[in-house]
């Protein structure tokens, strides 16, 4: 574990800094992690600094990537992470990744979780069953920053070909197995454009029963279950 003295010496190289960059190997930590579940257990494999201010994020593994990590709780009240995320997407610079607690509490919510993520902001989202798991993402993520062509967190676009985490976002609609959701980027280019198209023209592509079956999906708000 790094000491005080250690954690205010790398301070400077942090993104939240004009002009600082994360170290390579280290994970940046807002302090509220400080001594968690999470953080005894990522110490172990990667460098871990602390901050007292990382805005709306609680995690950096690198100075692109900033994830915010929604907990059971979180999930159950609805209100709080959706501001924290809101603010994040509106940093072009970063990454947005979420790492969200997915246990029996939170399966009634996280359909919803899972629209407004990836469909409406664009964000990868990572479920997790505790914080032990998330230690071990966390880890991950850090090391494959190192080799960028490796990573599957850094979403680079290629031209004329389909992005794979753009594809499997969209395969995130129930039933839409590869092949549709590979014709629907095709024609529409983006998702947002997906979410935007009428019926009529979805179901150009896939079919009406499958049209239909999307647009419920885009705009079907699912009621909490109490």
């Amino acid at each position: 574990m790094l000491s005080q003295k250690d954690d205010l010496s790398q301070i400077a190289a942090t993104p939240i800094h004009d002009g600082g960059r994360v170290p390579p190997g280290c994970l940046v930590s807002n302090q509220k992690w400080r001594g968690s579940q999470l953080h005894n257990t990522v110490k172990g494999q990667v460098k871990v600094i602390f901050e007292d201010d990382l805005g709306v994020s609680d995690f950096y593994p690198s100075s692109e990537v900033a994830v915010v990590y929604v907990s059971e709780t979180d999930l159950v009240a609805g209100v709080g992470y959706r501001r924290r995320l809101a603010k994040l997407r509106k940093v072009n610079k970063l990454k947005g990744v979420v790492i969200a607690e997915k246990t029996p509490m939170t399966e009634q919510y996280f359909l919803d979780l899972q629209k407004f993520v990836v469909l409406e902001l664009g964000m990868v989202l990572q479920p997790i069953s505790s914080q032990t798991e998330a230690a071990g993402l966390l880890a991950q993520m850090v090391l494959e920053e190192q080799k960028p062509h490796a990573n599957p967190f850094r979403l680079k676009r290629r031209p004329q070909s389909l992005d794979s985490s753009l594809l499997a976002t969209v395969q995130l609609i129930p039933k839409l197995g590869s092949v549709k959701a590979r014709a629907l980027l095709h024609k529409f280019g983006s998702i947002k454009n997906i979410s935007q198209a009428s019926q009529q023209d979805l179901a150009a592509v896939v079919g009406v029963s499958y049209a239909k079956h999307i647009r419920n999906f885009l705009t079907h708000k699912t009621a909490p279950k109490r």
